[in-house]
């Protein structure tokens, strides 16, 4: 079975939300709430593939100094293994825009469960409920 790296970031605002994205239609798991992140590439870092993705997904701007590893995830799904780092990030540039997302929403940690998300992502979010 192969093993998938996903970078995944927990945008926190100044009032201690946490910014989830909702997966289109069309896509595996669509309708569900994630973390924005994405596949790390050949030869790039979680922190690199956060910058770039949270780019092309948010629109906005982060830099390397402003992620924290927070906590990671592994679960295996019917064809693959997800191995997901996890960081959280609160200072960013720019204003956050759903680009390749359904929706978006900002959600206290301890709302969390009222959004399904998938069966990698809930677990982070039950940390971030429990430390935030």
């Amino acid at each position: 079975m192969v093993t998938l790296l996903v970078a995944a970031c927990a945008l926190v605002d100044v009032d201690g939300r946490v910014l989830i994205a909702k997966r289109p239609a069309g896509k595996q798991l669509a309708g569900l709430w994630e973390f924005p992140g994405g596949k790390v590439e050949a030869g790039e870092t979680p922190e690199a593939c956060l910058i770039r993705e949270l780019e092309e997904e948010l629109g906005i701007g982060i830099t390397h100094a402003c992620l924290a590893p927070f906590v990671f995830a592994s679960h295996t799904y019917p064809t693959f293994h997800l191995l997901m780092p996890l960081f959280l990030c609160r200072r960013w540039e720019g204003r956050v825009t759903a680009r390749e997302h359904e929706a978006v929403a900002w959600v206290r940690p301890e709302r969390m469960a009222d959004y399904p998300m998938p069966p990698a992502d809930a677990p982070l979010a039950a940390w971030l409920r429990d430390w935030l």
